[in-house]
């Protein structure tokens, strides 16, 4: 599945001279480490969805542009500060920027490009906009803090687990389709429609990269990560629910003690496996799916619309 960057050429063109004009430092270490992050951006999907969704409701405008600029600089400065915490060395095959700069300065660069998106958004009145997509930057860190204070236990509730992806994951794709309906619209009620769309395609993008860690094909990154880094996915959650008592503490003794061990390791995946765990996530997953297209199917058919449908399939159908 391709992305249709095609139905927004020109406006990611125009997206991106505003982001960098919008990065922009007078300090010379701020905007040479500012100039290496730019260079290594991904694939630009929050951005997109932004674009997409003005194009949806309306004709892309300064305000579409300034938002999907905002959904980027915080999305970069959520990225920073996790490479901190998770003590990363890589960030998408390159030198993270915590590897080459270290703690103190990647901590800086956050809140710098934190601040960078206050101010774009209040320089031009955006107030909406920024309400939007603050209160998404509020979920994030409640869904890291609570998948934090969960992972010592591994005793986690599927509730809890939709709750911790709904506001580390989901609530920015929410938010970036929701700001960029906004920015074209200023219409809430389509505004809300946009969000509960982006939910849903963003709890779906959640649960595929739950999948990655159990993959039998090669994606490009080794399986087990997840399990390494004592993070309770939904094929595992599934799993420690469904499996006999000495199993479970079986998988819960490796994943704690043992998650280094490659051996081990796989042993759980096959655990996972042979419980059916990764069948059911692939399940939920897809019903995600479906919410987000029912809802994006209220909107009058158009290429646009097949463009953020086409959007929806990348995230659940992407090999990486």
């Amino acid at each position: 599945m391709q992305l249709p960057t095609n139905l927004i050429e020109n406006e990611l063109r125009t997206f991106e001279n505003h982001f960098k004009d919008s990065v922009r430092s007078n300090a010379h270490l701020l905007d040479r480490i500012m100039r290496y992050i730019v260079k290594r951006k991904g694939k630009q999907l929050r951005p997109m969805f932004v674009l997409l969704s003005a194009k949806l409701c309306g004709e892309v405008n300064d305000s579409a542009y300034r938002a999907a600029s905002l959904v980027e600089i915080l999305h970069t400065a959520t990225l920073v500060h996790d490479d901190v915490v998770d003590d990363s060395m890589e960030r998408r095959g390159f030198f993270s920027t915590y590897a080459l700069w270290k703690a103190k300065a990647n901590v800086l660069i956050g809140d710098y490009l934190l601040a960078k998106g206050l101010l774009l958004s209040l320089d031009h009145n955006d107030y909406r906009i920024l309400h939007i997509l603050s209160d998404a930057v509020r979920k994030m860190s409640e869904g890291e803090l609570l998948q934090l204070e969960k992972a010592r236990s591994l005793n986690l509730k599927e509730e809890i687990y939709y709750e911790i992806i709904q506001n580390k994951t989901a609530s920015l794709l929410a938010s970036a389709c929701a700001a960029g309906a906004w920015s074209t619209s200023n219409d809430e009620t389509i505004t809300e429609k946009m969000r509960l769309f982006g939910e849903n395609t963003g709890m779906a993008f959640q649960i595929k990269d739950d999948l990655f860690d159990y993959a039998s094909e090669n994606i490009g990154k080794p399986t087990g990560n997840d399990i390494k880094e004592k993070k309770l996915t939904l094929p595992l959650i599934y799993t420690l629910n469904s499996v006999d008592k000495e199993t479970r503490r079986k998988i819960i003794y490796i994943v704690k003690n043992n998650n280094r061990d490659k051996e081990k390791v796989q042993w759980v995946i096959s655990k996972v496996t042979e419980a059916g765990g990764i069948s059911y996530a692939k399940g939920k997953m897809n019903d995600y799916k479906k919410e987000a297209l029912n809802i994006l199917h209220q909107f009058p058919e158009s290429p646009i619309r097949q463009g953020l449908e086409d959007m929806v399939l990348f995230v659940t159908d992407r090999k990486y």
